[in-house]
């Protein structure tokens, strides 16, 4: 996308500027929302989520059975944006550096000397899709950790800056199918956001089969509407969406209402949670938050917006306990009883 005046300005440096910034900011994305839709049939409140992480400069889970397009949505993300792409496919025999690079030795055909040069891995790219990464080992898994948190890789004792923007997007069949290693609290808290695509309804369904049966080439089609310069801007301008008192309160309250034992626990759940939520939940919920009210055209954010977002930013970031498994009650169902219970006015 060229710079012109409808892109997003280039400063920041009054109320005005940031109130034309967000008004600016609703009309880029719903373009790039409407290059996506030309492939991606449905799923809008899955774009719409993985969007919220890309502009929050988090990293996504996505997960989901295969076949409902998750690698299509990944791969055309990274053509409307016009980043640098890249697949891993996790497989019980991936090893870290395969993900990671190596160095390799490499003779000087003039000197004759050897030398080690680091050959990079596919992590070194800007839109990274990890797919079906809990077929991996925890090893191997636990390769991205640093990627995800730090945006740098450590091979051989040199650490290596990614470019930015770096955006982790993992895709995961559901734990109860056989083969595959279940993610360790520590990588999912990584994720901003833990998206569950569902299946396609029945007009979906039928616009997909029209599309991919027919004879027009939808992803070749997609043209680039965001620029890395661009995405980076938009990432600055999420900072300065305001949160009054009050609506930071609600979702510190949702976060603490995931601790059993703690003040604000709901007594009917805490039988069913294990382990609740570390600070990376509340921080998640007000960033994903921001871009969601940036989303709506809104330079502040909404109880709404939190409570909107309040399955997706915790959901992985609970334990259950044996009893609500045994009971069918599933952290969307805990979390969907703690938006109901926990009151979005400010509390004592």
């Amino acid at each position: 996308m060229s710079h012109s005046s409808n892109t997003l300005p280039n400063n920041l440096d009054s109320v005005v500027a940031v109130r034309e910034a967000c008004a600016n900011f609703r009309v880029v994305a719903d373009r790039l929302r409407q290059e996506i839709g030309r492939v991606l049939v449905g799923q809008s409140e899955v774009v719409d989520q993985v969007l919220i992480a890309l502009f929050a400069d988090g990293h996504v889970l996505l997960e989901g059975v295969p076949g409902l397009g998750k690698t299509l949505l990944v791969r055309t993300l990274g053509q409307a944006l016009g980043l640098k792409f890249s697949r891993i496919q996790f497989t019980p025999d991936l090893m870290p550096a395969d993900i990671l690079g190596t160095q390799i030795v490499v003779e000087d055909q003039a000197t004759g000397q050897r030398e080690f040069q680091f050959r990079q891995g596919p992590i070194f790219a800007q839109i990274l899709l990890a797919d079906e990464i809990n077929r991996a080992s925890p090893k191997s898994q636990s390769a991205l950790l640093e990627a995800m948190q730090e945006r740098c890789v450590t091979v051989g004792g040199e650490t290596r800056k990614l470019e930015r923007p770096f955006l982790v997007l993992a895709t995961q069949n559901p734990i109860e199918q056989e083969g595959t290693y279940p993610l360790p609290e520590a990588q999912l808290d990584r994720f901003l956001l833990k998206v569950i695509i569902n299946y396609a309804q029945r007009d979906d369904l039928a616009k997909i089969i029209e599309r991919t049966t027919g004879n027009v080439a939808a992803e070749a089609q997609t043209k680039t509407v965001l620029t890395a310069e661009e995405i980076a801007y938009a990432q600055r301008l999420v900072r300065f969406v305001l949160v009054a008192p009050h609506v930071q309160d609600y979702a510190v309250r949702l976060v603490l209402a995931t601790h059993p034992g703690g003040t604000w626990g709901v007594a009917d759940l805490e039988r069913m949670i294990l382990v609740g939520s570390s600070p990376r939940g509340a921080q998640s919920l007000i960033m994903a938050a921001k871009v969601r009210a940036l989303l709506a055209g809104r330079c502040a954010v909404s109880t709404q917006d939190i409570a909107a977002l309040a399955s997706a930013a915790l959901r992985h970031r609970i334990a259950r306990t044996f009893e609500a498994e045994a009971a069918g009650m599933t952290c969307d169902g805990i979390i969907a009883e703690i938006v109901r219970l926990i009151p979005a006015e400010a509390q004592e």
